[in-house]
């Protein structure tokens, strides 16, 4: 697979899409990040570390996250893109649902659209993304928890995401899938699609997982935001083993060093 100009072997290797959320109110790093030379000196420190990937977010999607204007999120995130471009050479992603942004990030260089509605919530998100023939990484999500049957309404969910890149003509081979650990689900739901994480091999598309620091960790764990590293260590290792091709994590030295024994374990 091609994101930009790098290939990833997805075959061999998971690989680290670190996390920079350009934002005051993200639930484990709000208010860090959000000036453009601490996103640049984060940056640097996550490639030092081993991200292959940096997705920039301009609005939190936590719980009860506040809704800001297109106009706003494009403020955040586009100049620190064109930044880390100018800086570094490594793909850019985009965290994004809203169509305006999904262009704006595109127009300044992202080379990835990371959709936490699957293209579901603005079909321009799909549009531009064909357009500029980038990549995407579709999510799973519900407004509410509510299944007849959660592991078969999960896939038909997936596949509509699905559907909708490829009526937008997305190419097949700029797909990515994830399970959306954390949205539309109950904790219990949480930990069973971790748990089962293969039954997403039936699409056919590459799984990037996103667990870092979440509430299904701060729950299990009865631990704050900034103290879930093992916890998210914990599903890294699941998510290797279950066949994942990326995890999106905030600590990135981390989760690239417990990837490189979990490969080299289950290469033997």
């Amino acid at each position: 697979m091609r994101i930009g100009k790098k290939d990833f072997d997805l075959n061999n290797h998971c690989y680290i899409m670190g996390i920079l959320n350009v934002t005051p109110d993200s639930f484990s790093d709000g208010g860090k990040f959000n000036n453009l030379d601490a996103a640049l000196k984060h940056t640097e420190e996550m490639i030092r570390d081993g991200a292959d990937i940096i997705d920039v977010g301009g609005e939190s999607t936590r719980p009860g996250h506040v809704v800001i204007s297109e106009e706003e999120e494009i403020s955040r995130v586009t100049p620190v893109i064109e930044a880390i471009k100018r800086n570094f050479d490594i793909p850019i992603s985009i965290d994004t649902y809203k169509g305006a942004v999904t262009l704006a990030a595109l127009q300044a260089g992202a080379d990835l659209v990371n959709d936490i509605w699957g293209f579901k919530h603005d079909s321009k998100v799909a549009e531009y993304t064909a357009r500029y023939e980038a990549a995407c990484c579709l999510m799973h999500n519900r407004n509410e928890a509510v299944y007849e049957n959660f592991q078969k309404d999960f896939i038909t969910d997936l596949q509509e995401c699905i559907a909708i890149a490829k009526k937008a003509n997305v190419a097949d081979d700029k797909i990515i899938l994830d399970p959306g650990v954390g949205f539309g689900k109950t904790y219990e739901l949480n930990l069973e699609i971790i748990n089962h994480l293969e039954i997403m091999h039936e699409l056919n598309y590459p799984i990037l997982l996103g667990t870092s620091r979440k509430s299904v960790i701060g729950l299990t764990l009865d631990l704050p935001a900034d103290e879930r590293v093992e916890g998210t260590l914990a599903t890294t290792v699941i998510g290797v083993m279950k066949g994942c091709s990326f995890v999106r994590v905030h600590d990135v030295k981390e989760n690239a060093r417990i990837i490189k024994m979990t490969e080299a374990i289950l290469a033997r």
